[in-house]
């Protein structure tokens, strides 16, 4: 056999595997088909600024202040309960019981209370003995009847974590949690918190609606760069119904300043992170709501064409995704402790050379007046940036 037809049968080879891996992959998609997160989920969790000092007069409050602020309308719609909300022992039957001294009423109720303010009810559970604080059960050998259980309280989105353990692989035991939800027949947003240990991205699209590349984020300016970068690695993997997750928001918990907190909204915007805020939403002071009201970020976050933005310079760092309707989306960060210039090229972004642009500045509210042509150029403070959509006109 000549060179050029070996050449030849290798290729055919190669797109016959890659035909099959591409079968394979489509139907363990259908595994988890359940319609959820066509975009990325927006709502709130309680773990980032509350712990485990949580309790059922406090999640309602929360629910209440979601729809008084105004934030509902603009898509927070999930309340999520984190860990530490049940008791350290199953009843009788073997089944998941709520903490009587903090959740009196039961998970249904509470799950009514919040379905009537037309929001969705998160919980916590864990793919091992224990949940991460070891304070209640985790669901590693009751994932049928946990599922069932949380289908019956009218349950709506599952954080589940990876503590406590048997030692196997997360791609083991995760599946087991999306059959039994699936069977469940109910609806509830999968989420998968396996902090990124065995790359998530690169298997969870077929069990979850999204999957955690990093490990916890704290409310630092080291911590939302560093997810930030963890999680941009594995852009590609993001798409309608499955999101990299690089944790959930500090925004308002007061450890950065306000242009920090600027910066981490817009990269989880841009990134097309779920945007779950884990300050408390009861006390929010005007700056940090006008953070995360801002209707025309979270816009980019839920975008239909659902593409994550990737780095396209190390250099001078610039964040970029395709939007529906031809635009672009750019944040320009200056991750830096002095004021710098950093330039955006057309060739870099996705833009065709020559194009001429309308650039429209979303925290300023405002298109510029003047139309750019091969490049835009921001002057930055120290840990700011700037957010564009770029929209050629010419």
């Amino acid at each position: 056999m000549g060179k050029r037809s070996c050449c030849a049968v290798a290729l055919a080879m190669v797109m016959v595997m890659g035909l099959a891996s591409l079968t394979l992959a489509t139907s363990r998609r259908s595994m988890l088909s359940n319609g959820l997160g066509l975009t990325p989920p927006m709502g709130w969790n309680s773990w980032n600024h509350f712990g485990c000092d949580i309790d059922e007069k406090m999640i309602k409050e929360t629910a209440d202040a979601l729809v008084s602020t105004g934030l509902s309308k603009l898509g927070y719609v999930y309340v999520n309960i984190d860990d530490c909300w049940g008791d350290i022992s199953r009843d009788e039957k073997g089944n998941l019981v709520p903490k009587k001294s903090t959740f009196p009423s039961g998970m249904k109720a509470l799950a009514d209370y919040v379905h009537s303010k037309g929001l969705k009810l998160g919980i916590y559970a864990d793919a091992g003995y224990f949940t991460c604080s070891k304070r209640m059960p985790g669901s590693l050998g009751f994932e049928e009847q946990d599922a069932k259980t949380f289908a019956s309280w009218g349950i709506d989105y599952l954080k589940y974590d990876n503590c406590h353990n048997d030692g196997s692989k997360p791609t083991e035991r995760y599946p087991v949690m999306t059959r039994a939800l699936m069977k469940t027949s109910r609806p509830i947003f999968f989420s998968l918190c396996e902090w990124g240990d065995l790359h998530p991205a690169e298997w969870g699209a077929p069990l979850g609606n999204s999957w955690r590349t990093t490990g916890d984020i704290s409310d630092t300016w080291e911590s939302i760069m560093s997810r930030a970068d963890q999680n941009e690695i594995y852009a590609k993997y993001a798409r309608p119904g499955g999101w990299n997750d690089p944790d959930m928001l500090e925004v308002g918990n007061g450890g950065m300043t306000k242009d920090e907190y600027i910066v981490h909204f817009s990269l989880w915007a841009i990134s097309k992170a779920p945007l779950l805020l884990g300050c408390d939403i009861r006390n929010m002071t005007k700056e940090i709501m006008d953070i995360v009201g801002n209707k025309e970020v979270i816009a980019v976050n839920q975008d239909s064409y659902g593409v994550q933005a990737s780095k396209v310079r190390e250099d001078d760092e610039i964040w970029a995704a395709p939007l529906s309707g031809y635009r672009v989306a750019l944040v320009l960060v200056n991750r830096g402790s002095v004021r710098t210039s950093v330039t955006a090229r057309w060739e870099d972004v996705g833009l065709p050379p020559k194009s001429v642009v309308e650039a429209r500045d979303l925290w300023e509210h405002k298109t510029l007046e003047r139309q750019f042509v091969g490049n835009l150029t921001a002057t930055l403070n120290p840990h700011s940036c700037k957010m564009y959509v770029l929209k050629p006109i010419g």
